[in-house]
Parts: structure tokens; sequence; C-alpha cells
């Protein structure tokens, strides 16, 4: 039988990714539903023609009301600058934007996924991150709009399902990049692969040491589907657990564009983390699932993605 999935955030880098997946391996039918903040029209226009696609310009800090087997939460701004832009909108995003859709999914006796982040680790003391692990976050530093906003919404999803019964499934994102990145999104992967077309200096904030795990988006998505699928609450750690410096990445890229950009050293922003690294654990032996995809051939897949944009803004 055809499932009526609804995706917010559904015009995003993941969300687009997972609109692709289930319309074309999973027999959905797919409501897209974006407010176009950082979304574009443009991460699903090839979608468009699809007769089981729709798509939805709508705030999910306002309520909605559709018919829906499952649902998946992807709404908010994730990157530093974007997420910092409006930092009470992002708030009022991750927790008003949980409290509409658990209210819908409660309505509809449907599933409904969270897409949380690695972010409520904070800037962790415990190496790699389980999910057992509280965090160590700050609750009033510039980050904290996204980071508490997204434990919020944790706090609710597990709430709702402990009051009201709502079968729900809570997946930590860890670093993940792909085609259909924001090249103005201020993550690492994009910076670098931006800066390097461009024969720009490469940017890196603090020594270089810090560490992060990347996740090539196709994994990712493969893990969000297994997780919605299954039967496991959560929260579970999506991510690469293979750790990488933030330098390391940087001569990555380098190499793999043959960039001729030098390497420039600014200071590290507020409260970002030292190290991140998911224990996968839980995901291997309940979901089955780990990353498949190394980072080179993903960087590959990225770099090819970020010349055609780029090649557009050249007279």
């Amino acid at each position: 039988m055809e499932k009526k999935v609804l995706i917010t955030g559904g015009a995003g880098f993941l969300g687009s990714h997972l609109c692709e997946r289930l319309l074309t391996t999973e027999n959905c039918y797919v409501y897209c539903v974006d407010n176009f903040f950082t979304g574009s029209r443009e991460n699903v226009q090839h979608l468009l023609e699809n007769p089981k696609f729709a798509v939805m310009q709508h705030d999910i800090c306002q309520p909605l009301d559709l018919e829906v087997d499952e649902i998946y939460n992807l709404a908010c701004p994730a990157s530093p600058p974007h997420y910092q832009y409006d930092p009470i909108q992002t708030t009022k995003t991750s927790v008003l934007g949980a409290l509409n859709l658990l209210e819908l999914a409660q309505r509809k006796k449907c599933k409904i996924l969270q897409a949380s982040t690695s972010e409520v680790y904070g800037d962790p003391l415990v190496h790699p991150q389980k999910e057992t692990y509280w965090g160590h976050v700050n609750p009033i530093g510039i980050r904290s709009c996204y980071d508490e906003g997204k434990r919020c919404a944790e706090s609710l999803f597990f709430d709702y399902s402990r009051s009201h019964k709502i079968p729900i499934r809570v997946a930590r994102i860890f670093n993940t990049y792909g085609p259909r990145m924001h090249p103005n999104d201020g993550r690492v992967v994009s910076n670098f692969i931006v800066q390097a077309l461009k024969n720009e200096p490469i940017t890196i904030y603090g020594d270089g040491t810090q560490t992060r795990s990347f996740c090539y988006v196709d994994d990712l998505i493969d893990g969000i589907v297994k997780l919605m699928n299954s039967s496991v609450p959560g929260p579970i750690n999506l991510g690469n657990p293979i750790e990488f410096q933030v330098f390391e990445l940087a001569h990555e890229v380098l190499q793999l564009t043959g960039s001729r950009s030098p390497i420039v050293y600014k200071p590290l922003p507020s409260d970002d983390p030292k190290q991140r690294r998911p224990d996968i654990t839980a995901a291997q032996t309940s979901l089955e699932w780990t990353p498949k995809i190394p980072l080179w051939k993903g960087l590959q897949a990225t770099i090819a993605y970020f010349e055609k944009i780029l090649s557009r803004e050249t007279p």
C-alpha cells in the first residue's frame, strides 16, 4: 500500500535527498513542506513532474493538517551562520515546530521521526559520543538556540511517546556532506571546497587539530529510512565514526581540486566543539547500518556539484 509521507524541510540539503529516496525506492507519496529560508526549490525541481510529489510553502511554527502515514521532521536551519541569523526563530522552529508536528502525529496516529543533531552533546567531555551521554552544552551561548532547541525537541518527542503512545524515532545526525549543500552555509566541507575552487585562502578556525567525522549524504539517508522503518525509538547516532582533523580535510580538498589556495588560520568561534565522533554501535546492531562511502569518494561528488554551481556564477 502506498504510504503518504510528510517531509518538513523537504527542500533543504537532507530533505531533498530524502524526498528523492522515498519517491524512487520506497513507493511513497511525498508531501514536501518548506518555508524556503535555507531550502531551495531548485533542490527538488527535478521531482516536480512526479505525480506522487507535492511541494507546499509553510512554516511549521504554524499548525499543519495533512492526511499522512509518516512524518519526517527535518525543518530547521542547521549551519551556524543560518541558525544564528535569527536565533529566536531557530528556537521556535525546533520547539513550536516539534509541538505542531507531534500534535499532527497524535491526530493521525502515525509515526514521526525527529532529525536531531550531534550538537545535543555540545563541546563533549566524553569521546566518542554515545547516546547515553547527556552532553556538555552552554545554555546561553550563541549556539544555544540550535543546541537547546534540538534538546527540547527531543524531550517533547519522548514526552509525547510516554503520554500519548505516539511511535517516535529520534536520529542524532553528525556532520553530513554532499551535493545540494548550500555554498554559503558556513560548514567546513562547503567552505573548503568553495574556497579551493576559487583559489581563495582556505580558512581554518583554531589550529586545525579539532576533529570532525564526515558522513556522505547517501549513507545518512539510508540510516534515516532504516530508523523510520524499524521499531527503535532512539535516540540513535547516525554519522561516520572515522575521525579526521580539520587540517586533514583541508589538505584532502586541496589535493582533489588541484587548488593553489593557501591555508590561513583564524580564532576558534565561541563554544565550537573540539571533538566530534559518533559511537554508532546502536545503529550497527539495531538497524544493521554502517556508512560505506569513504571521504575521498564523497568529496569527489561534492566537488563536482560545487563546480557546476560556481560555473553558473562565472560570466
